[in-house]
């Protein structure tokens, strides 16, 4: 399973969501049409964010923004 996950929810939500439960971000990026696509470190984080998040993942392909910076999260949530 792939490690990377499009949901619905902000940014600050998934970290705050990734901090609590102690899953490590590898990448996370807002979406231009709203929502967040995050990369894990380990499919068992990936995995329990799916548990946690299912009703907010998104199915659909996204559109990334052409000038995306993927911000690496502050040492604290990995």
């Amino acid at each position: 399973m792939s490690r990377a996950i499009n949901v619905t929810t902000s940014v600050e939500d998934v970290t705050t969501l990734c901090a609590r439960h102690a899953i490590a971000i590898s990448t996370i990026e807002a979406l231009p049409a709203g929502g967040t696509r995050v990369v894990l470190l380990n499919p068992l984080g990936a995995d329990r964010i799916r548990e946690l998040l299912k009703t907010k993942i998104i199915t659909t392909p996204v559109t990334r923004s052409s000038a995306h910076i993927a911000r690496q999260p502050s040492p604290r949530y990995r």
